[in-house]
């Protein structure tokens, strides 16, 4: 097990909104404690009223090692990995979106889509890397994770970090809690970058 304590401080995280000027929220996943519950999907349905088929948190199983020789130890192991939008530096949903229908907020870089401006092309599902946007059948429009930034805007958490039941996902501003991340010598940093959207999740294993 790592010596990473699973519990992030809470006076980092409180520091890390104190940052002066724009800033990039984050959600840290630390993947080794994740038990793969699904209670931070079953939060987002409930806070978020999606519909039928469209999940804004899913959850992922991934399976390490392999068994092929039945006189030796298995060498395998599974892991859970969350999946909320990444909310990008570079949104690759922004840039193939035709009617500016989705935007990134300067003030603390939240990715958001217009659902007024939406009409449901789904090219944005199609340019992101991490499946983040989903089409809704019942409105006819996408929709994907916010950082829950109604409650955010109050001074509350995202419900999937409040919910979390092993207290593995935090929330905070991306460069503090990199910085924290990168002084725990046993963290090591898991990297889901693709096609160069810089994306603002954070995960450890």
């Amino acid at each position: 097990m790592s010596e990473l304590n699973p519990m992030m401080p809470e006076e980092i995280i409180e520091q890390s909104f104190k940052k002066p000027g724009p800033k990039q929220y984050t959600l840290w996943v630390d993947l080794e404690y994740c038990i793969g519950c699904h209670a931070c999907t079953m939060a987002c349905k409930s806070e978020n009223n999606t519909p039928v088929g469209v999940d804004y948190n899913r959850v992922i199983e991934v399976e390490e090692g392999e068994f092929k020789d039945s006189k030796k130890s298995p060498d395998v192991r599974v892991y859970f990995v969350p999946m909320p939008c990444m909310h990008c530096g570079q949104p690759a949903c922004m840039a193939a979106c035709p009617v500016g229908a989705i935007t990134k907020r300067k003030e603390d870089g939240i990715v958001l889509i217009n659902k007024d401006k939406c009409i449901g092309c789904r090219y944005c599902a199609w340019a992101c890397p991490y499946g983040a946007p989903q089409f809704s059948a019942e409105a006819k429009v996408m929709e994907k994770c916010t950082l829950c930034v109604h409650r955010v805007e109050k001074g509350l958490k995202p419900a999937c970090v409040d919910t979390c039941v092993a207290k593995t996902r935090f929330f905070g501003e991306l460069n503090a809690l990199t910085d924290y991340i990168n002084r725990q010598k046993a963290a090591k940093r898991a990297s889901v970058g693709a096609g160069g959207t810089q994306p603002s999740v954070l995960y450890t294993k």
